[in-house]
């Protein structure tokens, strides 16, 4: 089952951030409930695997998380794949990131490694964008350079990824709350 680790957004950040997609006019937008910050991306991973990690993840004991976001950026370099709300890097949030990875591994799951930018995707580019759009794409940015948001978030959870045509479904396994 493909699936990921990761935090849900309360809702009055989701409608922010789909307020902030309103100016994009290039690519796809990110629908609000596949809106999102990973914190682990599993690949495929066998059911009993899961239920491992849902054992190991209940026992993360961490206090709710203060998400910063601060501007929007791009991933993908010159020709943009991925448009995100980026997230400040907190002690809190990296401290919690490297639970639910300790987790993992002691399930058995090996994750790749990368470097943690925390952001939460808002819009997916095609592959090859039409003439003008990577303008369209720079000026949007351009203006929306200010964007701000502050949110608590009470809970991180494991989802399970469905790909489809028309992009992926995201389904919460199980949530864990941030209480401690």
């Amino acid at each position: 089952m493909r699936s990921f680790v990761g935090l849900p957004l309360p809702d009055a950040a989701l409608d922010a951030l789909e307020h902030v997609q309103e100016g994009l006019t290039a690519g796809r937008h990110v629908p609000p409930e596949n809106m999102h910050l990973t914190l682990a991306f599993l690949d495929d991973q066998p059911e009993t695997v899961l239920q491992a990690l849902h054992q190991a993840l209940a026992e993360i004991s961490a206090p709710p998380l203060m998400l910063t976001f601060s501007g929007l950026d791009t991933y993908g370099g010159k020709l943009p794949r991925v448009l995100a709300a980026e997230v400040q890097k907190t002690p809190e949030l990296a401290r919690l990131r490297d639970r639910v990875r300790a987790a993992c591994r002691s399930a058995g799951i090996e994750l790749s490694r990368e470097r943690f930018r925390p952001h939460v995707t808002l819009g997916r580019f095609p592959r090859h964008l039409e003439p003008g759009q990577v303008e369209k794409v720079a000026r949007y940015l351009a203006e929306a350079a200010g964007f701000r948001l502050q949110c608590e978030v009470e809970s991180f959870a494991l989802y399970q990824s469905t790909l489809a045509p028309e992009g992926a479904r995201y389904d919460v396994l199980a949530e864990y709350p941030l209480e401690g």
